[in-house]
């Protein structure tokens, strides 16, 4: 009888074979493989695109350094076209009246939205019909809708408005034609245009909250105005804090209301920093100084977004 003699264990296991170190493709594999046919067919797309994205925006550095009219050859002037700009009078005007245009659309716009979606939400039924008539304003081309509402703030008794109010035994007002109605009129119009829009994105990220959090307050005895306060505003702080950062870089570039509604007036009261620019460049061929006052604003616009993230960031949840 045979017996298989069996070799004995040492206990030490066989370490397994270290895994193959993946080659590095050369330059003749990256080529073979498509690589340089990629990189041939992207090349033109990337130039286009910064062409077109980054060119503008380099021509207009350059150009704010310059004097030109875009038809005599340009002149280098340094920062004599910051200079002309600083020191323009009529500039703090519009800075002070682009600054108050911000400030009454923070105070008296911004909550619209917020308070036309709550509304929406809810409500159990026929709210897709609400959404489309909050929608609706954005959808009405602005030159339209500013020539519509020009004919409502006639300042007669006649006037849409002025006839609306006498009703209730107020008015006439002269809207646009007073200095001290003209912005809170411009401020009631663009609320009117964007808070359909704003809304959605509100109603959006209501959607997204967690319905457990609502059904706690109403098992609490919570009405609308607790659960909005208590539950829906710190839900959705993120996305107001950053829809009120693209409200202020709106607001601080309002050209077409002012432009279309009061040319600027009563008296420069609706005057602001990018009605300025265009009239530097295309009432007075001075685009040098256009494009200078244009950096200006960027820049400023830039640390107003710097200094926003800062002082937002600690009242974001983490």
């Amino acid at each position: 009888m045979t017996q298989t003699l069996e070799r004995p264990s040492t206990g030490i296991s066989r370490p397994g074979r270290p895994p193959r170190r993946k080659r590095r493709l050369s330059f003749t594999g990256w080529f073979r493989s498509g690589g340089f046919v990629a990189v041939l067919f992207a090349v033109p797309i990337v130039l286009t695109f910064l062409y077109f994205s980054w060119g503008p925006v380099v021509s207009g550095l350059v150009m704010s350094f310059q004097r030109t009219n875009l038809v005599a050859a340009p002149v280098w002037v340094g920062l004599n076209n910051f200079a002309f700009v600083l020191t323009d009078p009529e500039l703090p005007q519009a800075a002070l009246n682009t600054v108050y245009y911000a400030a009454l659309g923070l105070i008296l716009g911004f909550p619209v939205p917020i308070i036309l979606a709550v509304f929406i939400n809810e409500l159990r039924r026929g709210s897709w019909a609400y959404n489309l008539l909050a929608y609706l304003p954005a959808v009405v081309p602005p030159v339209a809708g500013i020539l519509l509402w020009k004919f409502f703030y006639d300042p007669s008794s006649d006037g849409i408005f002025n006839s609306i109010l006498s009703w209730v035994g107020l008015g006439p007002f002269p809207w646009l034609n007073s200095e001290a109605m003209a912005m809170p009129s411009l401020v009631l119009y663009t609320t009117w245009a964007g808070a359909g829009a704003t809304a959605i994105i509100y109603l959006a990220a209501i959607g997204g909250i967690n319905t457990e959090l609502y059904e706690a307050a109403e098992i609490d005895g919570s009405g609308i105005w607790s659960r909005l306060w208590h539950v829906t505003l710190p839900q959705l702080r993120n996305i107001i804090f950053i829809m009120m950062l693209l409200q202020l870089i709106g607001t601080f570039q309002l050209f077409t209301e002012p432009f279309l509604f009061t040319g600027g007036g009563p008296n420069n009261a609706t005057q602001t920093v990018m009605l300025k620019i265009y009239k530097y460049a295309f009432v007075n061929g001075d685009y040098g100084s256009a494009t200078a006052l244009s950096v200006i604003l960027a820049l400023f616009l830039c640390l107003l977004s710097v200094v926003y993230y800062y002082v937002t960031r600690r009242w974001s949840p983490s």
